[in-house]
């Protein structure tokens, strides 16, 4: 038998002592937020007759995400990354801002500190040999369309393992490995060389694959590649690009991918592209340009200073 008390004045007063409404202090905000978190959990225990045996069971799912260190990864699987940009997209549309290269994901493997370069920047250190060599290039321009000298491109992948620097299990990769800042050159322009990455997946048997697999998903991303890119009176983009081709590029787990983000790598083997590029040997380039917009009244209303992001 089904019962449902969550519209009794017992509940109801009852949520607002949880949430400290009937109490001077404390923050505003913080009450809010949480009377109407703790609303919804408490209807949807009542709507769905969630039983005791599952909340406990979600209690310990939450506890091995806490200790996995995995917050991070669920929330966008879940899709609330990209909820958060769906938001930022509809704000732009109401005031009538576009945004020529759009913004996606910041995913939680960015690590501040980069070692910064001017206009060049070789991003591996040459002991992934697996990989396929990349070069990557192009324009960041302002928000009238010309080019944006001194813009700083911030850039961050994964090995060919799936694996990034300061994230890495095996502990294989030098710190700032595939992580460089890149201050565009007086054209605007920024060049660097690495490898392709690879695609990856949720660590095996963790709290985020377990629940993906509930839900009958997966947990598997397509090989990508993350930036920052800011200059002077502009907002700040954070996007990334997804490779051209690969089988997941429209089945990421993450739902990180929009159509103007993915890039075509076009292979290189004959002698003459190969000595133009300054490279060895048969190389892969990425030709893909950054367009910037804006501040709103003079402030950039879209950037998230109080994010916390690991470093270790």
């Amino acid at each position: 038998m089904s019962v449902k008390i969550f519209e009794t004045t017992e509940v109801q007063d009852f949520l607002k002592t949880v949430a400290g409404l009937d109490k001077q202090d404390g923050d505003p905000r913080t009450k809010l937020i949480i009377h109407r978190l703790m609303s919804d959990l408490y209807k949807a225990i009542d709507d769905l007759d969630i039983t005791p045996d599952e909340y406990w069971t979600a209690v310990a799912w939450f506890n091995a995400l806490g200790t996995a260190g995995q917050a991070g990864l669920i929330s966008p699987g879940l899709g609330l990354d990209h909820f958060l940009d769906l938001r930022l997209d509809a704000k732009d549309a109401a005031i009538g801002v576009e945004n020529p290269t759009p913004r996606t994901i910041e995913g939680p493997l960015y690590v501040a500190g980069a070692p910064v370069e001017q206009g060049y920047a070789r991003l591996d250190d040459g002991s992934d040999t697996d990989g396929q060599p990349l070069v990557m290039h192009g324009t960041v321009y302002d928000a009238s369309g010309k080019p944006a000298p001194g813009a700083k491109v911030e850039v961050w992948h994964c090995d060919t393992r799936g694996f990034y620097s300061h994230f890495d299990p095996t502990g294989k990769q030098a710190p700032f490995n595939m992580r460089r800042t890149i201050i565009a050159d007086e054209r605007g322009q920024y060049r660097f060389r690495s490898i392709l990455p690879c695609g990856y997946g949720v660590p095996p048997g963790s709290p985020t694959e377990k629940l993906l697999t509930a839900l009958g998903r997966h947990g598997q991303r397509p090989a990508h590649i993350h930036f920052f890119i800011s200059a002077d009176g502009h907002r700040k983009l954070t996007t990334q690009i997804n490779l051209a081709g690969d089988p997941l590029v429209n089945d990421d787990f993450a739902y990180a991918t929009r159509d103007e983000l993915v890039a075509e790598a076009i292979g290189h083997t004959d002698a003459a592209a190969i000595k133009a590029a300054g490279m060895e040997g048969p190389f892969a380039e990425i030709a893909f340009d950054f367009r910037l917009s804006a501040l709103v009244d003079g402030v950039d209303n879209q950037i998230n200073e109080a994010r916390v992001r690991a470093a270790g």
